[in-house]
């Protein structure tokens, strides 16, 4: 675990990709276009925790639609910075099958996450999947899945602020930042 100070420290050296107005457009845009494509469809809206919190609770409010909500969890990462297996710690509660299912989630990184969500919610009998990221990672490589809206592409560096983490803290931060390295 980190001190305060060393917390400090690193947010200073990091470099802001992102800021807090920029981050605002893009939940406007983000609204429209999946209001667009799910308006009519009343889906069931499924947030990864933890990561995706900050970024379903901005973008919820400006979906201008009848939906119900739930939560999955599942991690690759915990507090480290490199992503390992997959593990499930909630499973939605809502009955998914016959459902148009929207997943947010924060960071589209290699597709593994996402694909295991995808899959789980195909194989429970959902009609359809959608799935909304805050970001995608540029990592130059295949993606074992695709997001239906993305809202910015982050550098392939690790990523924090605005729900995602690092070494467990900065989720509140109402941007986002890259480390250096």
């Amino acid at each position: 675990m980190l001190t305060s100070q060393q917390a400090q420290q690193l947010l200073s050296s990091a470099e802001l990709i992102h800021s807090e107005q920029v981050i605002a457009q893009t939940l406007q845009r983000l609204a429209t276009e999946i209001t667009q494509v799910l308006a009519q469809q009343q889906p069931l809206v499924l947030c990864v925790m933890g990561g995706a919190v900050v970024f379903a609770g901005q973008l919820l409010p400006q979906l201008r639609f009848p939906m119900d909500f739930d939560y999955l969890h599942l991690t690759r990462y915990g507090k480290g910075k490199s992503g390992g297996a997959i593990h499930w710690q909630a499973e939605p509660r809502e009955d998914v099958r016959d459902r148009v299912v929207l997943v947010l989630d924060d960071i589209l990184d290699e597709g593994v996450t996402l694909a295991a969500v995808r899959d789980k919610v195909l194989a429970s009998g959902a009609q359809s999947f959608y799935s909304a990221v805050l970001v995608e990672k540029q990592t130059g490589q295949c993606k074992l899945a695709k997001a239906d809206f993305v809202g910015l592409p982050v550098p392939n560096r690790y990523v924090f602020g605005f729900g995602m983490d690092i070494h467990g803290l900065w989720r509140n931060l109402p941007a986002i930042y890259a480390t250096k390295d």
